[in-house]
């Protein structure tokens, strides 16, 4: 086992890289628990959120809600499709299509 040479696809940044000074939502809340005498030891690790590199406010909004989307429309649709084709659509023949009543 071990490594095999292989890397991963991506490049963790060092922690140092984030840090709340510059992120006026976060000094905000360093500043509202100091004067509460509090102090959120790992605040600094919700900066990543506010990095260039991950987008807008927006952005990050529609990337939680939307996430899937696209493939649960495409695989609704083809579903509905297949259906009509089988003609199992649940309108088929019940108790009222035999003739008998």
């Amino acid at each position: 086992m071990g490594g095999h040479g292989h890397e991963p696809p991506y490049k963790v940044p060092h922690y140092s890289q984030f840090q709340i000074k510059g992120i006026p939502e976060l000094e905000e809340l360093e500043k509202a628990l100091a004067q509460k005498g509090l102090k959120d030891p790992w605040i600094r690790n919700e900066a990543w959120r506010y990095h260039p590199g991950f987008g807008t406010k927006w952005g990050r909004a529609r990337n939680v809600f939307f996430r899937g989307f696209s493939i649960g429309l495409a695989l609704t649709v083809l579903t509905v499709g297949i259906e009509k084709l089988a003609g199992s659509g649940g309108h088929g023949h019940g108790a009222h299509g035999d003739g008998e009543h």
